[in-house]
């Protein structure tokens, strides 16, 4: 059963996560679930949140962000492979898979969706961030791993290609996106000089370990500097530079 408190603080999140788990956490709290899978689950800021919320179980691929991710996560009770998706158990489905940030690192996007659809159980729901509008692609995207960004209608289409209906998406990140985007696009820039010609699968097993605060302290003061953007973003759920979507599996 998962752990509903615990002395050992939650792991800190960058301000763009912030962002995005205000959505999700809402999302989260109206679907209620009492099992949910975390495809790619980083280095766990996510999944310590999920696994206080319900019988959870995260995979990550990239062994140093598995291993980050799993002191964190079984601390509150969940569970973390250092695996792919497709490498579990068939037949097992849960009532919310999650993914975020990660549709953008694979190329064949649709694929994935398709093989996320079968650890579902029918009814349950899919919930997933991406980043936001193509023309908005740049150095940040390119040294992510990033293949594409979505728009509303696109990421809709695929999630209905994939089976899935009810979808419902919230832009997010208005105003305060913008301008973290524009900081990492101008760093990135200059990093993509370095990295020679990696591909994006190389240089996708890296993001998740990039720009991650350290240390509650910082965590916190990153939290509070962050909190006023999380409600001015919720007067604009078409504008901004992500999207969180949340979908249904049909019967």
């Amino acid at each position: 059963m998962p752990i509903t408190a615990t002395d050992r603080p939650l792991p800190p999140l960058a301000p763009r996560a912030w962002l995005r788990y205000d959505v999700v956490s809402r999302i989260i709290d109206r679907l209620a679930p009492t099992t949910a899978l975390e495809i790619g689950c980083g280095q766990g800021a996510f999944g310590a949140r999920l696994a206080t919320r319900a019988d959870y179980l995260g995979v990550e691929p990239d062994a140093d962000s598995f291993a980050v991710a799993y002191e964190r996560i079984t601390a509150v009770g969940g569970t973390v492979l250092n695996a792919m998706s497709s490498e579990l158990e068939t037949g097992v489905t849960y009532d919310l898979v999650c993914a975020f940030e990660v549709l953008e690192h694979i190329e064949d996007d649709k694929g994935a969706l398709a093989e996320w659809v079968t650890h579902i159980r029918p009814g349950g729901h899919l919930v997933l961030s991406v980043p936001a509008f193509q023309e908005r692609f740049g150095p940040m995207d390119r040294h992510a791993g990033h293949f594409r960004r979505y728009s509303p209608a696109e990421l809709t289409e695929r999630l209905e290609e994939a089976g899935l209906g009810e979808v419902d998406i919230t832009v997010y990140g208005w105003p305060l996106g913008y301008a973290l985007e524009a900081v990492r696009n101008r760093i990135d820039a200059r990093k993509l000089e370095k990295v020679g010609d990696l591909t994006p699968e190389e240089l996708t097993r890296a993001t998740g370990r990039t720009f991650q605060p350290s240390g509650h302290l910082k965590g916190a003061a990153i939290a509070l500097a962050t909190s006023p953007f999380m409600a001015l973003q919720r007067l604009r759920p078409d504008t901004g530079t992500g999207l969180v979507a949340v979908a249904t599996k049909r019967d």
